[in-house]
């Protein structure tokens, strides 16, 4: 009864800290964004006709953050690699991706972007396949015991067919709900959650075995999940706008996304184009290209900020001096 108690107060607590129940400093809601370039280095990715996946990821990401940077100079921005490289210029995958979460969680991030180029499965461009265009009817004798007939038999005719690879368009990631285990753990990792902000100083994790701080971490990692979507959404809206075919938010939920469910805070996954699409690739390698996907991703951002501050000064206002009378 006592548990029960303590996470019925902790979880009334924390709803009431996010509605602005109790009044707060003023804090704008995006200090610190986290680009993630996909793959790079020893992982080059999904390969293109003429690209590879690592490349074309790298090359939007830094052309975002010169946007982000020019538009938004009072927010900081780190990327987890500015060259092709694995982050961290970890020796292998597994390691790359652990540093990925690591860097951005102890940055006390606000936002992490991922960008990614997508694949269709199949040979970038296209491929050739035999189809059969005809058959012609043959006959031959058979002979069985002492008797002979005609068997008819059909000889098919073939020709290699082109088959390009057609599938295109954008798709925005959000980590899958199967794994919100993950992800509540990733909360307690980040400055955020703890209270800590010298980041030169050591991080006291949460016990999560505690019954009030599970609660705890149980509404920022909804919170971080609303916060998510909404994002997501933004950008294939933007996406959608531009004429790019909008493939919509989604999930994977047979493994999810290791990297959006061990970053605590909001997160996405940005599957940019098809570089197993000819057309997409070059589109995604032209200076054109490149800064229409920047300026769809920033439009978005820009949305999603704006939100965040308006629903921030809201709060202000309400708990604020002038709700108070004084």
């Amino acid at each position: 009864m006592i548990m029960k108690s303590r996470i019925c107060f902790a979880l009334l607590l924390l709803i009431l800290q996010q509605d602005g129940f109790f009044a707060q400093p003023a804090r704008k809601p995006i200090q610190t964004i986290i680009i993630d370039p996909g793959h790079g280095g020893l992982d080059p990715g999904a390969p293109g006709s003429r690209s590879t996946e690592a490349q074309v990821s790298l090359e939007v990401s830094l052309k975002l953050g010169d946007t982000l940077s020019r538009a938004w100079p009072d927010v900081k921005l780190i990327f987890t690699r500015t060259t092709d490289v694995l982050p961290g210029n970890k020796p292998n995958k597994d390691a790359a991706l652990k540093y990925r979460a690591d860097l951005a969680n102890q940055s006390g991030g606000d936002l992490f972007i991922a960008i990614h180029c997508n694949s269709a499965g199949r040979k970038p461009g296209g491929w050739y396949e035999k189809r059969v265009t005809g058959k012609i009817p043959k006959t031959r004798t058979v002979k069985k015991g002492k008797k002979t007939y005609k068997k008819t038999y059909y000889e098919y005719q073939y020709e290699n067919v082109w088959v390009e690879n057609k599938a295109k368009g954008t798709e925005t990631y959000v980590w899958a709900m199967n794994k919100n285990d993950d992800k509540i753990r990733s909360v307690g990792k980040t400055p955020e959650y703890s209270g800590e902000i010298d980041s030169t100083s050591t991080l006291t994790l949460p016990d999560p075995s505690d019954p009030s701080e599970m609660a705890r971490m149980l509404i920022y990692a909804q919170n971080y999940f609303r916060k998510s979507l909404t994002v997501a959404d933004m950008v294939q809206q933007e996406f959608a706008a531009a004429g790019r075919v909008d493939r919509g938010v989604k999930q994977r939920n047979d493994k999810g996304i290791w990297v959006l469910q061990a970053t605590g805070m909001p997160s996405i996954l940005i599957e940019i184009g098809f570089i197993s699409n000819a057309e997409e690739e070059e589109y995604m390698n032209s200076e054109k290209g490149q800064a229409e996907i920047v300026a769809n991703i920033f439009k978005a951002l820009q949305r999603y900020r704006e939100k965040l501050e308006q629903k921030s000064q809201g709060a202000v206002t309400e708990t604020g001096p002038a709700a108070n009378g004084n």
